[in-house]
């Protein structure tokens, strides 16, 4: 028994690598830019995702000319980036003037899930 714990104490002690959570590079559109109507958003990440784990959600906050009205989900799909570090969302038209809250999930390659979350405008 000593023995094994000579042997294994050491092995503990060693550090192990350290794994970064995957980390937000770049979004585009940027977060709280005022843009002309998209059909893509495009996230970069510090790390590859995977791609089974990765999605987002799109909500409609602001409608000109309605001030009072609850967020409206926008329809979309998501991918991950060909490179495996962006997660793409792709819209079937270009979105319509107003106000945006873009939410997303992704899981890298070291199991580490993160969420966020940015608003921008289309004018």
């Amino acid at each position: 028994m000593r023995r094994l714990s000579a042997i294994l104490l050491p092995a503990l002690l060693v550090s192990a690598p350290a794994f970064a959570h995957p980390k937000l590079l770049s979004s585009t559109p940027a977060a709280d830019a005022v843009v002309a109507p998209v059909d893509r958003i495009e996230l970069k990440f510090s790390e590859k995702l995977l791609a089974p784990m990765a999605g987002a959600e799109l909500m409609m906050t602001e409608m000109p000319g309605m001030t009072m009205h609850a967020p409206m989900k926008m329809k979309l799909t998501t991918t991950v980036g060909a490179t495996g570090d962006s997660l793409i969302a792709t819209l079937p038209k270009p979105l319509p003037k107003g106000g945006y809250t873009f939410t997303y999930h992704v899981v890298s390659t070291d199991t580490h899930r993160i969420e966020g979350s940015y608003r921008f405008k289309v004018q």
